[in-house]
């Protein structure tokens, strides 16, 4: 069992593929809840305000809810899930459908306070 309490946010329903959120997902994993967001606020992409909103949701949870300073939270686990995809078609060459598959994601984001190094 892990040695340290994580308190957990999840943004759900993304109409966003989870392919492309993992782009952005992957830049945060392990750094600290205010260097991400620094990171998020400059990344030119349409999932880095997804997941912007994720973090600050998980570090919203972690002070109001159990009084955790929010400078010493970071970031334990960060993924992006797959979602419900909405089949959609589009018509094609005689008489045939092409299958759209507009794909949705579900973001999960484990925050927790780093310890102080005992000397």
């Amino acid at each position: 069992m892990a040695d340290y309490f994580e308190i957990i946010a999840v943004e759900k329903y993304l109409r966003m593929s989870p392919r492309k959120v993992r782009l952005v997902v992957d830049l945060v994993r392990g750094k600290g809840v205010e260097e991400a967001l620094g990171l998020l606020k400059m990344t030119p992409k349409e999932a880095a305000r997804a997941v912007e909103k994720a973090v600050n949701s998980a570090a919203a949870n972690a002070t109001q809810n159990y009084g955790l300073s929010r400078e010493d939270l970071y970031i334990t686990k960060i993924h992006a899930d797959e979602g419900p995809t909405l089949k959609r078609m589009k018509a094609g060459a005689r008489g045939r459908y092409k299958p759209i598959l507009k794909r949705g994601a579900h973001i999960t984001v484990g925050v927790a306070e780093r310890k102080a190094e005992e000397s």
